[in-house]
C-alpha cells in the first residue's frame, strides 16, 4: 500500500475523466465520489473500481454526457430515466432531487431506471445526512447471488443504505450488500491473499469457506441472515423495478463490465423530532453499554476519514499503477 493525498488523487482522476469526455464540472464531481469512497476506507468501490469504470466508458456502456431526465411525477414520488449515464453522477443527482422534495414536502422519493453501477452506495446516504435528512436508497444488480437453497446466481447482491443525521456530523450510516461480504470486499481479500474473518460463502464443492478466492470461483457468496437476506434481496429488486418501471435483476446482463440498465430508489425524509440529537444520543449510549467493542454503523468510517486526511489515503500500488497508465494514454 502507498498513501496519497486527497488532492493529488482527485487531480489525476479528473485528468483521466476529462480525456474520456467529461466536462470540467462533471469530472470534478465524479472524481470526488471515487476519492471519498477510498478516503472512508471503501477501497473496493472507490479507486479499485475506477479502471473498470473507464473500461465501461470505452465500451460505450456508460454515456458520459447523459443526465437523468424526468419521466413521470406523482407528488413526492418521481420517476427518472438515467439514459445510461455515469452511475455515480446519476445517483448523486437523484438523491439531490429526493432531498429537494423532502425539504418542501417532508419526504421525497426518486425512482431511477436505465442507469449504471453507482460505485460506493454509502456516498448517497452521507449526502442525505449532510443535508440534515434521513436517507434510504438501494439498487438492484446483475444476478450474482444464489437464493437460499439454490446453487446458481438468480438474485442481485442489492446494496441497501440507511442514513440518520446527527448534529455533530457523526452520522449513523448503514451501507450493506445482501451477501456477508460484497464482491468488492472478496476481491480485496483475494488480492491480499488473506482469509475472511468469518465464513463468507461456498466453494465449488458446496462447502462453507473463508477463502475469498474459492467463493469468487464458485459464485456462491453467503446471503446475510441466510434465507432472510435472500428474501430481502428479492423484495428490494421487486420494489426498485416496479417504482422505476425499469429492469429487474433477471433482465440485467451477467457481465460486471457491461452491467447496465439498473433500477434504483432514493428516498429522503425530514427529521421532525425537535429533540432529535437527544433521542439519538440516548439510543447509541444504550446500545454501547453492551460492551466496549460495540460500534454503530458509520462510526469506523468517521475515524478512517480523519486518518486518511491526516496521513494520506491508502491505495494499492497495482491499482495506482493502473490509474497512472490511464492518465498517460
Amino acid at each position: 500500500m502507498i498513501k496519497l493525498s486527497f488532492e493529488s488523487i482527485s487531480s489525476t482522476l479528473q485528468t483521466i475523466l476529462r480525456r474520456v469526455g467529461f466536462s470540467d464540472e462533471r469530472a470534478e464531481q465524479c472524481a470526488l465520489l471515487f476519492v471519498e469512497a477510498s478516503r472512508d476506507g471503501f477501497y473496493s468501490h472507490g479507486l479499485n473500481r475506477f479502471a473498470r469504470f473507464v473500461q465501461s466508458i470505452d465500451l460505450g456502456v456508460v454515456k458520459v454526457d447523459a443526465r437523468p431526465e424526468l419521466v413521470e411525477s406523482f407528488g413526492a414520488l418521481e420517476r427518472w430515466d438515467g439514459g445510461s449515464g455515469p452511475g455515480n453522477l446519476n445517483a448523486y443527482a437523484s438523491m439531490a432531487r429526493a432531498i429537494q422534495l423532502a425539504q418542501t414536502q417532508g419526504l421525497g422519493c426518486v425512482a431511477l431506471r436505465n442507469t449504471n453501477h453507482w460505485m460506493r452506495a454509502g456516498n448517497y446516504g452521507w449526502q442525505a445526512a449532510e443535508a440534515g435528512l434521513i436517507g434510504l436508497c438501494w439498487t438492484n444488480t446483475l444476478p450474482n447471488l444464489p437464493p437460499w437453497g439454490g446453487t446458481t446466481p438468480k438474485l442481485g447482491n442489492n446494496p441497501l443504505v440507511i442514513a440518520v443525521p446527527r448534529d455533530n456530523g457523526e452520522h449513523v450510516v448503514l451501507d450493506m450488500a445482501m451477501s456477508q461480504f460484497s464482491y468488492g470486499a472478496l476481491e480485496n481479500y483475494q488480492r491480499r491473499n488473506e482469509q475472511l474473518p468469518l465464513i463468507g460463502g461456498f466453494d465449488s464443492d458446496g462447502e462453507l469457506t473463508r477463502d475469498a478466492g474459492k467463493i469468487l470461483g464458485s459464485g456462491r457468496p453467503l446471503p446475510i441472515g441466510y434465507w432472510k437476506g435472500s428474501g430481502l434481496s428479492l423484495m428490494l429488486d421487486m420494489v426498485a423495478s416496479l417504482l422505476a418501471d425499469g429492469k429487474a435483476t433477471f433482465g440485467i446482463t451477467a457481465d460486471v463490465v457491461r452491467e447496465t440498465q439498473l433500477s434504483q430508489v432514493f428516498m429522503a425524509f425530514a427529521t421532525l423530532a425537535q429533540s432529535r440529537e437527544a433521542i439519538l444520543s440516548e439510543i447509541l449510549a444504550f446500545m454501547k453499554s453492551s460492551g466496549t467493542e460495540v460500534r454503530y454503523p458509520g462510526e469506523q468510517t468517521i475515524k478512517r476519514r480523519k486518518q486518511s486526511l491526516e496521513e494520506g489515503i491508502p491505495v494499492d500500488e497495482s491499482v495506482w499503477q493502473e490509474i497512472e497508465a490511464l492518465a498517460k494514454r
